[in-house]
């Protein structure tokens, strides 16, 4: 014996529900940007991550219940930062990524782009709206803890580089074999040097990203 068919609500009524999903979506996300803003303006004010939560609810003038609501905890928060950011450097480096640009070029720009926002300490211009020297430094910390949110969080870089590589290999500029391999060693070659910069005492010394890119066209050319 079959089951009647459900009927289906008004379309009325199920307008109604949707404009209310819609309203609440917006107050919600609206609720959480008051977080985020507040949180990156104590992170601007004091060059650091440390800062609490109460600081947090009283620059966001929200309920610490509220807060609670939206993340688990502090390394929740700073984790939407740093998601913030990645989103900036997204923006940041299309506008740099001219549609008609020679790929190998396209390449170069995206190579710089992302030593500069990895080393915020030496970038010659200010990327960005806010301090990145503390989201950068949580993200090591992160990184050893819960690398799989912070490999998702990454996950719209490397899928651009990779792109990046495949149209530069796609025009014959280079030969990979394995064109996620070598945006992979290009990623790593540019954020680990990051980290490895932080060692050398002289700024002079230090990395920078025009010698970063020179290094991954010289291994991209004898791949």
């Amino acid at each position: 014996m079959t089951s009647p068919p459900e009927e289906k609500a008004p379309a009325w009524r199920q307008r109604a529900v949707l404009r209310g999903l819609s309203a609440a979506r917006s107050r919600a996300e609206a609720r959480v940007q008051k977080y985020l803003d507040a949180a990156f303006e104590l992170m601007d004010e004091k060059g650091t991550t440390d800062f609490t939560i109460q600081e947090v609810i009283d620059r966001s003038r929200q309920s610490l219940r509220g807060f609670y609501q939206y993340f688990d905890g502090k390394d929740e928060l700073l984790l939407a930062l740093f998601e913030e950011s990645i989103a900036e450097f997204l923006a940041d480096v299309r506008k740099a990524l001219a549609p008609g640009a020679d790929p190998m070029q396209r390449l170069r720009s995206f190579t710089i782009r992302l030593h500069e926002w990895c080393e915020p300490r030496d970038s010659p211009r200010r990327r960005g709206r806010h301090n990145r020297v503390p989201i950068s430094e949580f993200s090591l910390q992160i990184s050893v803890r819960e690398p799989d949110r912070v490999r998702e969080a990454m996950a719209p870089i490397f899928a651009m580089l990779v792109k990046l590589v495949e149209e530069a290999v796609a025009t014959g500029a280079i030969e990979v074999a394995d064109t996620r391999r070598a945006a992979l060693l290009i990623q790593q070659t540019v954020m680990c040097g990051w980290v490895a910069n932080r060692l050398v005492r002289n700024p002079r010394n230090r990395i920078r990203a025009q010698e970063a890119w020179e290094f991954c066209l010289h291994g991209l050319a004898g791949a």
